[in-house]
């Protein structure tokens, strides 16, 4: 069983408990769950930020910037072929 498996388990066997079914019932616990779950997705994203602010600071080139870059070489590499070839 993996870890997975077992947290979705154990996770069904605590909300039927009397106690927890209570708490499913009120609104705020449910927002306040919601906002604990969402927060491995928020801490990617503040690193992708943090990630692109750095290489920005540096004055590194970004991923689109260098695709582009290979585009226009590619395109200027055609021309001279063809200009080669007249």
């Amino acid at each position: 069983m993996s870890i997975k498996d077992k947290f979705m388990s154990e996770g069904l066997k605590l909300a039927s408990h009397p106690a927890i079914s209570g708490l499913l019932k009120d609104e705020r616990f449910l927002k306040l769950v919601m906002a604990a779950l969402s927060v491995p997705g928020k801490l990617t994203e503040l690193s992708e930020d943090q990630r692109a602010n750095a290489l920005r600071f540096l004055g590194a080139a970004s991923q689109r910037e260098i695709d582009d870059l290979k585009r226009a070489v590619r395109s200027l590499e055609e021309e001279v072929s063809r200009l080669r070839g007249r």
